[in-house]
């Protein structure tokens, strides 16, 4: 990367990617230390429909899209500070000769942005389906066709893929520059 306004453009991207991961990561934590099997941990009253009441494998799954969204959120993170990392080391004011200095691949780069961009956006679809399976023990299943299962789960399954979509056309563009 050649130009200083470009090295900075692009430090605080990685900047950017990691305080998001981290705010991200720092929930999915939270998230994991809930335990949903507790049966006070329902909002409403399922004892009427059964097809209310979340089976295990609703439990089984909310664990298992938190894992993965932290395991994405962390992934994208260390890749970011990596690439971060690399422009410093580049960038170093004082040259010895034993210090590892290496040029930054602009190819390289982009490679590695997207693949931080990657990490995030699946962390950010895992951490969405595992929101809708809180909704789904806290307030019954979308097969018991609740309205406050569905108001709370619709709009999370419009907005956070627009959002991704428009993030993901931003960094797309971004590649094109």
């Amino acid at each position: 990367m050649s130009s200083s306004g470009g090295t900075s453009i692009h430090i605080t991207a990685l900047d950017g990617i990691v305080n998001v991961n981290s705010l991200f990561t720092l929930a999915v934590f939270i998230g994991l230390t809930w335990n949903p099997q507790d049966p006070s941990n329902t909002l409403i009253d399922m004892g009427n429909n059964p097809n209310c009441i979340p089976a295990h494998s609703v439990a089984e799954d909310l664990v298992t899209f938190h894992v993965y969204s932290f395991s994405s959120f962390l992934f994208s993170s260390l890749v970011a500070l990596g690439l971060k990392q690399a422009f410093r080391i580049t960038r170093s004011p004082i040259y010895h000769p034993t210090e590892f200095l290496i040029r930054v691949n602009r190819s390289v780069f982009r490679v590695g942005m997207l693949v931080s961009g990657v990490g995030s956006v699946s962390g950010c679809v895992f951490l969405m389906l595992a929101l809708i399976n809180v909704v789904q023990i806290k307030l019954g299943t979308l097969a018991c066709g609740s309205s406050h299962s569905l108001a709370a789960v619709i709009p999370l399954v419009i907005l956070v893929p627009a959002a991704l979509l428009i993030y993901v056309s931003v960094v797309l563009y971004a590649f094109t520059r």
